[in-house]
């Protein structure tokens, strides 16, 4: 498969994620009557299903990774070459922006608004560490037992952990940074990404690191959703 067939798929993917992600908190939120946890029940199940079903789409072709965390650390492991990581990064954060517009659009909102939801911190940011740890746990424990049910165990933990992490499992920069654009249910303040995307790294890095000495890789193993 070529390379730009490949990011051509992570960008579509991480478009239609976000769509879903975006869209179903607009939605949630317009029809939850001010309930907050109905809106965030009915955000996480469309997520995770719309999740699912883009791992089992894209899986075959680009590893549907969607997340420049995943990716990064695929590279690190030596499951794809540094020279397509490039590639991959900028299909999912143009991926994740185009799914933020398309999703705001569709509901008759501008497609790009800073958004004014305050996400910050020491327990949010633990909390997207714990995320993207257990998200990168979930993919390298499915990776190395070649288990077939790893859309399921994916969209399954995303689920999960929209409940049990303070900070609603973003778990991925790209998610997070265009996230930043949209003044929803779904947002967060552009100026609470920074710090976001670093727990979601070091989370994302000691996953890595720890499944590297729990279950060292064959060179089969690189990340295939």
């Amino acid at each position: 498969m070529t390379i730009a067939k490949r990011a051509a798929a992570e960008g579509l993917g991480s478009t239609l994620l976000l769509a879903a992600v975006v869209g179903s908190g607009i939605m949630a939120e317009r029809l939850s009557g001010g309930n907050a946890a109905l809106a965030l029940l009915a955000n996480a199940f469309a997520t995770g299903g719309v999740l699912f079903c883009l791992v089992v789409a894209f899986g075959p072709i680009s590893g549907a990774h969607f997340n420049p965390a995943v990716t990064l650390c695929d590279a690190w492991q030596r499951g794809m070459p540094w020279r397509d990581v490039p590639w991959y990064l900028a299909a999912q954060v143009g991926g994740a922006l185009a799914g933020t517009a398309i999703a705001d659009l569709m509901f008759g909102l501008p497609a790009f608004a800073p958004s004014h939801h305050a996400r910050a911190g020491g327990p949010l940011w633990l909390g997207e560490f714990v995320a993207t740890f257990g998200l990168l746990a979930v993919i390298w424990g499915c990776v190395r037992s070649k288990n077939a049910l790893v859309p399921f165990a994916v969209a399954a933990y995303i689920v999960g952990a929209y409940w049990f992490t303070s900070s609603t499992s973003f778990a991925n920069p790209a998610v997070t940074l265009a996230r930043s654009l949209t003044d929803t249910f779904a947002g967060i303040r552009p100026a609470d990404v920074p710090a976001f995307v670093v727990a979601q790294f070091f989370g994302a890095l000691a996953a890595t690191a720890l499944f590297a000495w729990l279950s060292p890789k064959e060179r089969s193993d690189h990340v295939v959703l």
